[in-house]
């Protein structure tokens, strides 16, 4: 039997017994305790390889092979648990760019910067830049990637203006600062490495950005910013 083999064989067994117990006792005959007398006995002779009708297996790689299961599957269970967009039916393309984004932009490899047009409740034209990790930081997700609620920039975001009502704000976040007075246009630095991103759609981005247009109905225009820090965390 080779490695690979072996390490199959052994998980077929740490799933189905729940104690390492367990496992010697089902390796134990009605023969082996009418003549040895004693279950304690024989299971120390099925450990030690005397007895038993199948593979031997060690207590230690059983207990190790058993808790680099629940290891796996607790962290498992933690990430769905986290990422909100697991699991969900996401049929626009918006929806599906945000969940592809969503664990690298929640364990820090990836830092997105989401542009939005569109109106709000009253009618009005809004449009705004979303620091997407710090938004899943201070905000449950599961409304919008259950199709319950739009995501829309707010006036506490990195950069919000509402058209018909002429109102500007711009914020940093704990990810960006926001560079307002640049004569040629708004800029945004990430604090990790300095880097500056460029949102002009006439320019280009910025080192390590790429900027991409998502097309979909659930917004007049979205447009996705995506940074890696080279920055060693």
């Amino acid at each position: 039997m080779d490695q690979e083999e072996g390490l199959k064989a052994l998980d077929n067994i740490v799933t189905q017994f729940n104690t390492y117990e367990d496992f010697l006792d089902s390796q134990i005959t009605t023969v082996d305790l009418y003549y040895l007398e004693d279950e304690t006995l024989a299971r120390q002779l099925v450990e030690l390889g005397y007895r038993g009708t199948g593979e031997r297996v060690k207590r230690e790689d059983f207990e190790a092979r058993k808790a680099a299961i629940e290891i796996s599957r607790l962290a498992e269970r933690a990430q769905q648990k986290t990422l909100t967009s697991a699991g969900k039916d996401l049929q626009d393309n918006f929806l599906m760019a945000l969940a592809m984004r969503e664990e690298d932009n929640r364990n820090g490899k990836l830092s997105s910067v989401i542009f939005i047009r569109d109106r709000n409740s009253y009618g009005q034209e809004i449009s705004g830049y979303i620091d997407y990790a710090h938004r899943l930081k201070t905000e449950d997700f599961e409304i919008y990637f259950s199709g319950k609620k739009r995501l829309l920039p707010r006036t506490t975001d990195i950069s919000f203006y509402n058209w018909d009502a002429d109102i500007a704000v711009c914020n940093s976040s704990p990810n960006y600062q926001v560079i307002a007075d640049n004569p040629e246009g708004l800029l945004f630095r990430y604090k990790r490495d300095r880097k500056i991103l460029n949102v002009d759609p006439k320019a280009q981005p910025g080192d390590n950005s790429t900027r991409i247009p998502i097309p979909t109905e659930l917004y007049i225009q979205a447009v996705i910013f995506d940074h890696i820090s080279r920055r060693k965390t």
